[in-house]
């Protein structure tokens, strides 16, 4: 195995320890043990390159000691910053893109930030790349608005990579531990990378969510679309649908898919998402899912299938009562965390939806997290 010299120090790698078999070997038994009570669990999917996969990559700004600039992460339960020249699991040109920035740093008398003082301008970078296009985007965090020759700090980090397709100064002057603010300037090029995942193109902004790990994720799509057993026929809600991702690519396979998430610049992400990709047979709305489902419900609304991708604190009573309500044939549930999955398939059950059969997917390999496709079917028959 790779050594890393920040193991078991930064907290982000629990499974480095590991051989990449051994790794998906003690995933497949964690999660067969969870859901054994509720379904089959077919063999993970892992990786044939399970190393810098992460197309996200951030890092905070500090200071050494001897007032050398550092960058890196978070020490594990502290503000101390680690620093950090290459990660196993970090997209290595975005890792070179943040060592040319801590060199240009001194040579622009660029002040780095200090949490303890709140003095100082650069805080974070935040490099995001588009492995289908190559496009690269660059996020400078600082902590005022004013950037001295900020049009020659980026000419000279574009000639260091002309790879970089935008560069992007966020604002942030709050004393939390959020990394991006709410103000935001374009430096160079459109302010967005555009990125290929299943066929469709997504539009990429800094705060977008879009899955870090793209080949797994289009391994995690397509098992979700395919658990959904669609023939063209279907409609489909995409509950906690985010900027559109899992429905529009959905949308080549159903009738319709109505995609609701409450956070509106989401929704407004996953409208020009699907105009990107000439989709017409979606629609978002900005709204609770388990209110609308209800709302739906009420007004003689019907949906075959409810794909659901929560958060890893799992679904809700609610959220699981209102798709009883609306009662569509099947339910497809994309999870991050087993645990709060297998505490919600019993609340389903409840509901008449029995779960048939679970897939893993190593979206984070070296990490202990993995995702999970769970289909269920409405059978009627309640279990007490």
């Amino acid at each position: 195995m790779p050594k890393c010299p920040n193991f078991k120090k930064c907290g982000g790698c629990q499974y480095l320890n590991l051989t990449y078999e051994k790794q998906l070997e003690k995933k497949q038994r964690e999660l067969a043990a969870i859901l054994k009570p509720f379904c089959k669990v077919h063999p993970i999917f892992g990786m044939t390159d399970p190393y810098h996969y992460r197309n996200k990559v951030h890092a905070v700004m500090a200071r050494g000691r001897k007032g050398e600039i550092l960058s890196g992460v978070y020490r594990e339960g502290t503000h101390e910053v680690l620093p950090v020249t290459e990660c196993l699991i970090e997209d290595q040109k975005a890792d070179a893109i943040i060592g040319t920035i801590r060199e240009l740093v001194p040579s622009f008398k660029m002040k780095i930030y200090d949490e303890d003082t709140g003095y100082g301008f650069l805080r974070h970078v935040l490099v995001r790349t588009a492995r289908a296009t190559g496009e690269i985007m660059v996020v400078l965090v600082t902590a005022s608005p004013v950037f001295p020759s900020k049009n020659n700090f980026v000419r000279a980090l574009r000639k260091a990579h002309p790879e970089i397709t935008t560069v992007i100064q966020n604002i942030n002057n709050r004393g939390t531990s959020m990394v991006l603010g709410d103000k935001e300037h374009v430096l160079y090029g459109p302010g967005y990378i555009v990125d290929r995942l299943c066929g469709f193109r997504f539009r990429i902004s800094p705060k977008s969510f879009y899955q870090v790990n793209p080949i797994q994720t289009e391994a995690l799509y397509r098992l979700a679309v395919d658990a959904a057993g669609l023939t063209g026929k279907e409609t489909v809600v995409d509950a906690y649908c985010g900027t559109g991702t899992i429905g529009i690519v959905a949308s080549a396979k159903a009738k319709e898919v109505i995609g609701v998430e409450l956070n509106r610049d989401a929704v407004r992400d996953a409208v020009s998402n699907a105009r990107l990709n000439a989709v017409k047979n979606i629609r978002f709305y900005a709204n609770d899912a388990s209110r609308f489902m209800m709302q739906m419900a009420a007004e003689g609304g019907r949906a075959d299938v409810v794909l659901m991708d929560p958060p890893r604190s799992g679904s809700t009573a609610e959220f699981i009562h209102a798709v009883g309500v609306l009662r569509p044939g099947s339910v497809v549930y994309v999870s991050c965390s087993p645990e709060t999955l297998a505490r919600d398939l019993e609340l389903f059950e409840k509901k008449g939806y029995h779960a048939k059969e679970a897939w893993g997917v190593d979206l984070f390999p070296m990490t202990r997290h993995v995702e999970v496709v769970i289909q269920m079917t409405f059978c009627g028959d309640k279990k007490k």
